[in-house]
């Protein structure tokens, strides 16, 4: 609960309700007034409120019994309960049907402050720890990778068969399909599941660095290596090396590659001495390999060394019954992430959902669910929530020169990537230096 949170306050004096309101919002508290146990009630129904300030004794319903049907209605709220006729029965009897602390009253508004304070602390515990376990669970179980088609079960299977084995693996799919955690999954149900998962996206980097990446340096092997750095096949060893976007590395590096997956070792650079490494490797590319090689741009010997295994990930527009099971786990994860009430998909949004081709697959129908929950005020991702009308936007007047065309193009993209430049760099087929320099000769601005 990072923002300030909301607060109601009970209490059947009308001169302590406006003085509570009067130092809340002096603090900046969004404040809520209620006269009575059956007014508040009201108020949590319509209404999120996350601290309560309740008063024990009210004519009517008074606050004991309040506290209750408060905790039935909204149980995630924190309740401090106040009273001038404190005893340890009642503070007992409050703390044992729910509330958070007791209060007595007369009482300083610092008091308030310090606890609405420590309610804050524990709420950001609590959804740390529920975010940690939920990445825990993501990263060692491949049953939360989503999809009931054949396609995705079969993909299952092959998981099962393939984790407790050290065989090098190839995972193929277009960009956004899930690839990584199909690699996160093999090395989470493998015997080296307790040892680093090291990823390294290699379509991010230019050649010289990526060389040092995989491979470190030693002091004083170029200007600026003031130290001796560690390479990622060094920082895998024992576990799992995954390079992604292996399609887009250099001859020159494929044979430095080459040479580690079939000596097991290599040498820093800017070194002598040989490291041996013990390192499953795992690799991931949208690009196609073999067509490559006809190309001249991928080596033969290295696409037999890397497709021991080979894992195609098929785009979600070729398995569509996997969409919705795929939008509420979505709709589930951002709720959490943004701190918000759970929500349900209308029909008529799942249907925009399923009939839209998903160009960016999984991590776009991810963005478009999150999108949709930001811009959206209801309890349910409506239709006009959504960016699209079910089919790709296609304009009826596109312009007749090239470079219009490409600027268009590059707009596309980049939105899609949600300007992340590197993924954005990859899906186009060119290095970042490239997009930086045609993103500032059109002049295309962020929104």
């Amino acid at each position: 609960m990072s923002k300030m949170p909301r607060i109601l306050v009970v209490d059947d004096e009308e001169a302590m309700r406006e003085s509570l309101n009067d130092w809340l919002k002096e603090d900046g508290y969004e404040v809520g007034l209620a006269a009575g146990g059956q007014e508040a009630i009201d108020m949590v129904r319509g209404e999120p409120w996350e601290v309560i300030l309740l008063d024990l004794k009210m004519p009517g319903m008074d606050g004991l019994e309040t506290l209750k049907h408060l905790k039935e209605v909204r149980p995630d709220a924190e309740i401090l309960m106040m009273t001038a006729y404190a005893t340890v029965d009642t503070a007992v009897q409050a703390m044992k049907e729910g509330a958070f602390d007791y209060l007595v009253k007369p009482f300083d508004p610092d008091e308030i402050e310090i606890l609405i304070k420590k309610i804050v602390k524990q709420k950001e515990l609590i959804l740390e720890n529920i975010l940690l376990r939920k990445k825990l669970e993501e990263r060692d179980q491949f049953d939360e990778i989503i999809g009931k088609s054949d396609a995705m079960q079969q993909i299952f299977e092959l998981i099962k068969r393939v984790a407790p084995t050290d065989s090098t693996v190839l995972i193929t799919g277009e960009s956004g399909t899930g690839k990584e955690l199909i690699a996160q999954a093999i090395h989470g149900n493998s015997g080296r599941c307790y040892m680093p998962l090291i990823a390294v996206s290699c379509g991010a980097l230019p050649e010289s660095l990526l060389e040092s990446e995989l491979f470190g340096y030693e002091k004083g092997a170029f200007t600026g290596a003031e130290h001796t750095k560690r390479g990622r096949f060094e920082m895998a060893h024992g576990g799992t090396l995954f390079l992604d976007e292996i399609g887009d590395i250099s001859l020159k590096t494929q044979v430095d590659l080459l040479r580690v997956l079939q000596q097991k070792e290599f040498s820093r650079l800017g070194g002598e001495e040989s490291i041996e490494v013990d390192v499953r490797i795992l690799a991931a590319t949208n690009r196609d390999l073999e067509k490559a090689i006809i190309e001249n741009r991928f080596r033969k010997d290295l696409f037999y060394r890397l497709n021991v295994i080979s894992i195609h990930v098929p785009p979600l527009r070729e398995r569509k019954e996997d969409i919705p099971p795929l939008a509420k786990a979505s709709v589930r994860k951002c709720c959490l992430e943004l701190n918000k009430d759970e929500v349900n998909i209308a029909p008529s949004a799942m249907k925009l959902l399923v009939d839209y081709d998903w160009p960016g697959n999984v991590r776009e129908l991810e963005n478009v669910i999150e999108r949709a929950l930001v811009i959206g005020g209801g309890k349910e991702i409506a239709a006009t929530d959504l960016p699209f009308t079910g089919r790709e936007p296609v304009s009826e007047q596109l312009p007749k020169s090239l470079k219009a065309m490409e600027k268009i193009h590059i707009e596309r993209v980049i939105e899609e990537a949600d300007w992340n430049i590197s993924r954005a760099a990859r899906e186009l087929g060119i290095d970042r230096q490239t997009l930086y320099n045609k993103i500032e000769k059109y002049e295309i601005k962020r929104g």
